[in-house]
């Protein structure tokens, strides 16, 4: 691939992932991402020629105007975005895959002083959110999406989303087809690693708690009512009133503390809490039944 290839490539690469991109002079003029890329491409070169003073000096001068600071030895893979990228950290040992996504204030830094490989390596199409700290020689695995803020201080296997300090694994894609994902690339980029469908593990857990208090509930009246069924069958009296029912119990139906899917799409929907509760609706009284009619014929034998 020659050189203006792989700059058309960067640029293209913007427009895939950033909507206020209006052109690709804009891109080329204002945005440092793009800026840090190219300047660490020249000094990675001058790396590679075992020149490191002068790649050093590059390397300088590019945090200088862009306020991102990429050691000359680390591995950047092609179409690589920095997005607004003040205060973006890329140690001297790190590697990074194809089409992966930093936002501002991004580190990929090391735990350790001895020399080797001590900062992490991500796969192709990773995301890591505003603020995130990659830290250490582990690997993050294709596709990997670490939230804003988080600390990340162990492998990550692909395809996981990752959030908090320490990070914790909160979601798992799917497997798709490679069309798929290129589809999924360009209508629902994941911007700062955070996805719309991302769950609270905390809430998730207490809502499966309101499930299964409530799924209870519906089992204690389904016994209930066969008790009193059964009371009724036994008393073997008609005219004997049924006993009383149990009073209902509140319902927790309708209630989440997380996203939860509304039937009819099948998205999630920002409900929180509980929906306001309704008096029920009167039973209608029962009906008596007619007394059997009177016997007018006499009995036989009686004149």
């Amino acid at each position: 691939m020659s050189v203006w290839q792989r700059l058309k490539e960067d640029i293209d690469s913007v427009f895939a992932r950033d909507p206020a991109a209006r052109s690709r002079t804009e891109i080329v003029l204002t945005y440092p991402g793009i800026h840090a890329i190219w300047w660490h491409r020249f000094a990675h070169q001058l790396w590679r020629w075992r020149l490191s003073l002068l790649a050093r000096m590059v390397a300088n001068i590019s945090r200088w105007l862009t306020g991102i600071e990429i050691h000359p030895a680390a591995k950047i893979g092609r179409r690589f975005f920095i997005d607004h990228g003040m205060g973006v950290v890329i140690g001297e040992t790190a590697e990074i895959g194809d089409d992966c996504t930093l936002y501002h204030g991004v580190t990929l830094g090391g735990t350790q002083w001895s020399a080797g490989k001590r900062h992490p390596t991500l796969g192709n199409g990773v995301v890591v959110g505003a603020g995130a700290k990659v830290l250490g020689p582990i690997t993050l695995g294709d596709g990997v999406r670490v939230g804003s803020n988080a600390v990340l201080l162990q492998d990550a296997p692909p395809g996981t989303t990752l959030v908090g300090i320490p990070a914790r694994i909160v979601g798992q894609r799917p497997q798709i087809s490679e069309q798929q994902a290129r589809i999924a690339q360009r209508l629902g980029f994941d911007a700062y690693g955070v996805a719309q469908d991302m769950p609270d593990p905390v809430a998730e857990v207490i809502d499966r708690l309101l499930n299964h208090v409530q799924a209870g509930d519906d089992r204690l009246a389904s016994l209930a009512a066969r008790v009193r069924a059964l009371q009724a069958q036994m008393a073997g009296n008609p005219s004997e009133a049924p006993p009383a029912e149990d009073p209902p119990l509140p319902s927790l139906a309708g209630c989440h503390l997380a996203r939860a899917p509304t039937p009819a799409t099948s998205t999630g929907a920002d409900v929180v809490g509980c929906p306001p509760q309704t008096e029920p609706e009167p039973k209608p009284e029962p009906k008596p039944k007619p007394a059997p009619p009177a016997d007018t014929n006499p009995p036989p034998g009686s004149v």
